[in-house]
């Protein structure tokens, strides 16, 4: 949907890191994932949160959380304000609007992972695999109690487990890396729940539908994010992961930053900048109404220009884009005043048509006058000279 143009402030948040064999966000499709994703999962304002709950957060015992802990849009934040949960190195955000923005950034980032092209669908039970980067799909997606699940890949490799109902991860469960693989990297799309059990070992970011439960001394390298409920904890240790190193192209989702046009008047040459933030730069095209009759728009620059011609109001769209969705669009409007001098409809911008009430109808007109007097001047001389002769 279009708006009224605005100024924006220049913060942005962090940057999504890809390549071209990897994530491609193209505006109206779906993201696709190739075999190796080279880039995370971009978190932005919720990347700092080690908790974060839609309708509440709940703790019992001494968890501590090396992150941030917060909650939109519900308020009911127990067991931290006044103990024994501890935040270390971060703050909590009850129903504020860096907590509306991390569950706004995380519904983006939830819907990212769950639009991504599967490198193995069907996956069940995890105990016993060493995973390779890519995605994986599931249903009911599980971790046996006390088995193991590996990571294998480099610094840079990604995982993204897709569970479409719900997550289990058994008790006493350990997950390992190698290669230079981290957790920063690992992500966990869950359609509605995830459980992780008594004094798992567990690894990477949970995005979860619904809620999250983390049973008694679990101990979680990640982050635990609910879209829609709870999130529970009990006696657990919480740390959100330092950011993986990244390769390839950033990119960074468009913004249009430029005011409102200034007016034109018929006739006389105009120009307005559309501006707009963005990695790549953007392009722009009107998408809908039209320019004021005289005027384009440069795709590249964002520049409007040329020459008006027909006064009036004109009322259009123009929207940029980068490939990163969303799009960002600006409606305008633009008020043409007639011009200060006529304009010659047939080369509006030539010198102006002047009609034939000006100096040269003018002249013709005295010229016509000069010949009339002198007729009758003559006339009236020889019509003496006949009566001088009479006499």
């Amino acid at each position: 949907m279009a708006r009224s143009p605005r100024f924006r402030p220049a913060l942005r948040a962090s940057a999504v890191v890809i390549t071209a064999a990897a994530l491609v966000f193209v505006s109206g499709h779906a993201a696709q994932a190739a075999t190796v994703i080279d880039g995370p999962v971009n978190l932005r304002s919720a990347s700092t949160y080690g908790v974060l709950g839609a309708s509440e957060v709940t703790n019992t015992g001494p968890t501590v959380v090396n992150g941030d802990v917060g909650i939109s849009p519900g308020t009911s934040v127990t067991g931290f304000t006044e103990g024994p949960g501890i935040i270390v190195g971060g703050v909590l955000n009850t129903n504020n609007e860096p907590a509306t923005l991390a569950q706004g950034d995380l519904t983006e980032a939830y819907n990212v992972a769950a639009s991504l092209t599967p490198l193995e669908s069907g996956i069940t039970q995890l105990n016993g695999r060493s995973l390779t980067p890519g995605v994986y799909s599931g249903g009911a997606v599980d971790l046996a109690d006390t088995g193991a699940l590996a990571f294998a890949g480099s610094a840079e490799s990604v995982w993204v487990i897709q569970a479409a109902s719900s997550l289990t991860i058994g008790s006493g469960t350990v997950m390992t890396f190698s290669g230079g693989a981290s957790a920063c990297n690992v992500f966990w799309q869950v359609g509605s729940s995830a459980t992780i059990g008594e004094s798992a070992q567990f690894a990477g970011t949970v995005l979860a539908q619904t809620s999250i439960t983390a049973i008694t001394s679990a101990v979680i390298t990640g982050r635990l994010l609910a879209r829609t409920g709870a999130v529970t904890l009990d006696t657990n240790t919480i740390t959100v992961p330092a950011d993986c190193p990244t390769t390839g192209t950033t990119t960074e989702t468009v913004e249009i930053t430029s005011g409102a046009p200034s007016d034109a008047t018929a006739g006389t040459p105009y120009s307005f900048t559309v501006t707009a933030d963005g990695i790549p730069a953007p392009t722009y095209t009107v998408t809908s109404g039209a320019l004021p009759a005289g005027l384009t728009l440069d795709a590249t620059t964002g520049v409007i220009s040329g020459t008006p011609t027909t006064p009036g109001t004109s009322t259009f769209t123009v929207t940029a884009s980068n490939g990163d969705t969303p799009d960002d669009s600006v409606t305008y409007a633009v008020v043409t005043s007639p011009p200060t001098t006529p304009v010659n409809a047939a080369n509006p911008n030539g010198p102006a048509q002047l009609p034939e009430t000006g100096s040269e109808a003018t002249a013709l007109g005295g010229a016509g006058a000069a010949t009339i007097l002198a007729g009758l001047a003559l006339v009236l001389f020889a019509a003496a000279r006949r009566r001088t002769r009479i006499g």
